[in-house]
């Protein structure tokens, strides 16, 4: 704000609130300069969503206290945080070999998300609805495995069950792992697991088992008959 707009806001609050209004020259001289000095860097209003008229009445109905410019300072404190909290930085236009560019378009961006000259850049995300989270678990059928062949086969030393999982689902046995396992709590997917025992006697944790356990190989078996018979 310029010294005639914090005047102008001044005004405003002073209308509202009639204990801000100074009676001599000097006091309203006095006051307009350390308003000024504390909200130089505070605009009076932006194309997106601030206005501090809108501040100032806000706290002035809500709170018995005479307002302070800090009240008007910290919702814009607030108000840059937020914006920049859901900003995504867009790939610049400056050649990316112009470091000098390329960083200054970036800061230019920021500061015009920061004080509402230009709305935030957000990424849209996934929706939580049944729809969408059934798209998402095809897909991978859809597309195949992300981990290339010889890397599985690289990996199935130190994924043991889930190499023994895959082998047997390529040899067209049931997916026993497409249920949950009563006996170990082991979700869809994940493999069955046992628990560790210190030679104290004492629980240590569990780890995952190559085979998994026969009641969900039951399960399994139970509801691969049931859609075969469907």
């Amino acid at each position: 704000m310029d010294r005639r707009e914090t005047a102008a806001l001044l005004a405003y609050i002073g209308r509202l609130d009639p204990r801000l209004i100074r009676t001599t020259e000097r006091e309203a001289g006095d006051q307009l300069a350390q308003w000024h000095e504390l909200l130089a860097d505070v605009p009076l209003a932006t194309p997106h969503g601030w206005d501090a008229r809108v501040v100032a009445r806000r706290h002035i109905s809500v709170s018995p206290y005479q307002i302070l410019p800090a009240d008007i300072g910290r919702p814009w404190a607030n108000y840059k945080r937020d914006r920049l909290n859901r900003h995504t930085d867009p790939t610049p236009s400056a050649d990316p070999d112009d470091q000098a560019a390329w960083t200054n378009e970036l800061v230019r961006h920021r500061r015009a998300v920061a004080t509402g000259q230009t709305q935030p850049t957000e990424y849209r995300q996934l929706s939580s609805s049944r729809r969408t989270e059934a798209k998402v678990r095809a897909m991978p059928e859809r597309l195949g495995s992300c981990i290339p062949t010889e890397v599985r086969a690289a990996l199935a030393p130190w994924r043991t069950a889930r190499a023994a999982h895959e082998a047997a689902v390529a040899r067209g046995e049931i997916d026993v792992l497409a249920v949950d396992c009563e006996k170990c709590g082991a979700s869809v997917g994940r493999p069955c697991r046992i628990r560790r025992i210190d030679p104290g006697g004492f629980p240590r944790g569990n780890k995952p088992i190559a085979q998994p356990h026969e009641c969900r190989r039951d399960l399994a078996t139970q509801k691969a008959q049931q859609t075969t018979t469907v």
